[in-house]
Order: structure tokens, then C-alpha cells, then sequence
């Protein structure tokens, strides 16, 4: 079960990669953000409003807030960046490169801070995937010598967002619902990008059915897939390991693109590939919970469970 639910976040996240150079195509970032976010954000609350008795039960008047800036963090600001920087010319598998680096980031503040410390096998592994995301995009990073330097830096940021917003889920004290708290990031991007699209001029969405397609399938796949699953294998996994996972996204969104725009997957696509999923194979196969502190005193009680809940010992 956790195999089959590792592999369809790895799918589902690395489309939407494919799924903004779709849309960009046809508009801007802001355009279809806020397109991919306001309808989403209209039916998730209508549900929560018909289920409010019994997903929303239990929680305090503060959930919601710390809900809505892990959403701002890890949906709008992680979006935006891997949208705009596609927009100013950085290419798809440029962008997953980039965003691949978050497992060494995690890993190196997983310790201090949630007291999931890495072993020394699970560096190896996180090395290693590194190794494998660079060799298949080195090529397609070269192939981008027309782009500024500072435009790497955007999806950098939008990495930094989303490592931010994982080890703040992690800290918090109440264990929130995927239901719950999918509706609140949902809601609160499609506030976001639409006042930003509004004030901007760019809210009208293209004529080109192609942009709706791209709308369907970000939906779809991307938030419902991609993001709900990520929420839901960081409860089952832990941090680590559900950041491992993210060295695939290169290699995977590289798949992507040889099957649906016909770009090419050479040898080295192939072997940075084969090292991604050994990667993958060195951290899950270090096995045991993470090493943590025996320190459980009050204020460290709720991050304590968080920690022991999400290692592979309580799956």
C-alpha cells in the first residue's frame, strides 16, 4: 500500500510541472493560478460547510490560521515561483532540478528541529539522489544559457516556501485533517492569486481550449493528486523519506515531457534515472523510526507524537 501510494504522489506531483507548461502556453502565472484555484476553492468550501460537524469538529479558533499560512507558504508562494520561473524562461526540468535540492534542505533541518535526525545511510541516499536529479537536467539547464541569472533564484525560493511550510505542518500541535486543511490552502490561494490577478489586469482568462485543459488536468492531478497526497505519505512517512521521494520528480517529470511534447530522453536521462530510484531505495531500506530526544516534556509533547506518527514504526 505504501509503495502504490509513493509511486502516484511522485506521478501526480511531477505533473504539475508538465501541467504549467501547458498552461503557460496560453497565459500568464497569475491567470491560471487563480483559474486553477478559485473553482477548486468554491466546491472545497461548500463541502466543508455541509461537513463541518465532523471533519472541522475538534479544532480550535486557531487551527484554521496556522492552516492558512502553511497554504500561503507551501501552495501560493510554491506555485507562484515554479509558474513565473517557467514563464521567464526556465525550463521545466530546470525548475524540478532546483526544487529537488528540498530533501537536503529538509534533511539537514529535520534534526534541530523536529528531531528526526538523518543517519548517516540516509545521507548517503539523499547524496546520491542529488547526483541522479543533476545528471538528467544538466543538459537542460546548459540549454538555458539565455536566461538571467537571478531567475534561478525564483524557484529556489519557492523551495525554501515549501520546506518551511512542511516543518511548520510537523510543529503543529493539532492533528488537522487532509480534508480540513486542503480546503483551507485552497481557499486561501484562490484569494491570493485572484486579488493578484484582479490588481494586475490579468484575471480574464484566453479563449484557447487548450488552457482549460491544462486547468482540468492541474486540478485533477496536480492539487487533488499531487498535493493531497503529499500531506497524506508525510503523516504515514515522516519528513525524510517523503523528501526523498522528491528526487524522482526530475527524472519522472523528464518522462513527462519525452511523452507528451516530444523532448528527448537520452542516455543520461536513463542513468540519472536509475541513480534517483536508488536513492530512493538506499534512504527507505535505512529503515528503524527516526532518532529523537527523549525529552517529551510539555512543550515538546505534541512534536513528539507528530514525530512518532509519521516514522515507518507506526505505519
Amino acid at each position: 500500500m505504501n509503495f502504490f501510494l509513493s509511486v502516484a504522489f511522485v506521478l501526480c506531483w511531477s505533473s504539475g510541472f508538465v501541467g504549467a507548461k501547458l498552461g503557460t502556453q496560453d497565459a500568464g502565472a497569475l491567470t491560471i493560478l487563480m483559474w486553477r484555484f478559485l473553482p477548486l476553492a468554491a466546491v472545497l468550501a461548500v463541502a466543508a460547510a455541509v461537513r463541518r460537524r465532523t471533519a472541522w469538529e475538534g479544532l480550535t479558533s486557531r487551527d484554521p490560521g496556522r492552516q492558512a499560512v502553511i497554504g500561503l507558504l507551501s501552495q501560493s508562494g510554491y506555485l507562484l515561483t515554479v509558474y513565473w520561473a517557467i514563464q521567464l524562461g526556465v525550463s521545466s526540468g530546470t525548475t524540478a532540478l532546483i526544487d529537488g535540492t528540498q530533501p537536503l534542505v529538509a534533511g539537514a533541518l529535520a534534526g534541530p528541529l523536529l528531531r528526526q535526525y538523518v543517519s548517516g545511510r540516509q545521507w548517503l541516499g539523499l547524496c546520491l539522489g542529488l547526483v541522479g536529479v543533476a545528471l538528467v537536467t544538466s543538459a537542460d539547464a546548459g540549454a538555458s544559457g539565455g536566461v538571467a541569472w537571478w531567475t534561478y533564484l525564483v524557484p529556489f525560493a519557492g523551495m525554501l516556501s515549501l520546506v518551511a511550510a512542511t516543518f511548520l505542518e510537523q510543529r503543529s500541535r493539532t492533528q488537522v485533517s487532509p480534508t480540513v486543511s486542503l480546503t483551507v490552502h485552497c481557499v486561501t490561494s484562490a484569494l491570493v492569486f485572484t486579488g493578484a490577478a484582479l490588481a494586475s489586469g490579468s484575471a480574464a482568462p484566453p479563449a484557447a481550449s487548450s488552457f482549460w485543459i491544462a486547468i482540468v488536468w492541474l486540478v485533477t492531478l496536480s492539487t487533488f493528486g499531487g498535493y493531497g497526497l503529499y500531506w497524506l505519505a508525510l503523516q504515514r512517512f515522516g519528513v525524510t523519506r517523503v523528501n526523498t521521494l522528491m528526487f524522482l520528480m526530475a527524472p519522472v517529470t523528464a518522462v513527462w515531457g519525452a511523452l507528451m511534447f516530444g523532448e528527448p530522453f537520452t542516455a543520461q536521462t536513463a542513468v540519472g534515472l536509475a541513480i534517483a530510484v536508488s536513492a530512493v531505495a538506499v534512504v527507505h531500506a535505512a529503515g528503524g523510526s527516526p532518532a529523537r530526544s527523549d525529552d517529551t516534556t510539555a512543550p515538546h509533547r505534541n512534536l513528539a507524537r507528530a514525530v512518532r506518527d509519521g516514522s515507518p514504526s507506526r505505519r
